[in-house]
C-alpha cells in the first residue's frame, strides 16, 4: 500500500513546522501530534500510513510510544520511523528494538527523509 498519510509525533512545535511543510510539499497529507500518548491514539483512530516519531518528549517518549504502537494488533501493520536528536549507534538499535523500521537523525536531511519514506512505500 502508498505511503500517503503520515503521522508526525514532536513536542516541538518548529519541528512539526518544518516536517510538516516538507512532507506536504513532496504530496503526502500529514496529522500532527505533540507526545507519545496522543501519538497511540491517532495511530488508531486516523490509521496513518507511516509515523515520523520524536525520541524526547515529555511523559511517554517516542521509545515507549512506539514499542506501543509495535505491539497492538491494530496499528503494529504502521511503520514508524524515529527521527529524533539522539544520535548514538546504541540509541537506534535500541529504537529498532522497540519496533521502528528505520531512524533519522535530526537536523533532518530533506533527501535521505524521503528516500527513507520512499522505501517502505
Amino acid at each position: 500500500m502508498p505511503i500517503r498519510k503520515i503521522l508526525i509525533v514532536d513536542d516541538s512545535p518548529t519541528e512539526r513546522h518544518v516536517l510538516n511543510d516538507l512532507l506536504t510539499k513532496a504530496g503526502y497529507e500529514v496529522v500532527a501530534s505533540d507526545n507519545g500518548e496522543d501519538a497511540i491514539q491517532k495511530a488508531k483512530s486516523v490509521k496513518p500510513d507511516l509515523i515520523l516519531m520524536d525520541v524526547v518528549m515529555p511523559g511517554l517518549n517516542g521509545f515507549q510510544a512506539t514499542r506501543a504502537i509495535s505491539r497492538d494488533p491494530d496499528t503494529r501493520a504502521i511503520p514508524v520511523i524515529l527521527c529524533t536528536s539522539k544520535s548514538q549507534e546504541t540509541d537506534k538499535i535500541w529504537g529498532m528494538r522497540q519496533g521502528a523500521r528505520d531512524y533519522v537523525v535530526k537536523p533532518v536531511n530533506r533527501d535521505e527523509l524521503l528516500a527513507k519514506i520512499a522505501a517502505i512505500d
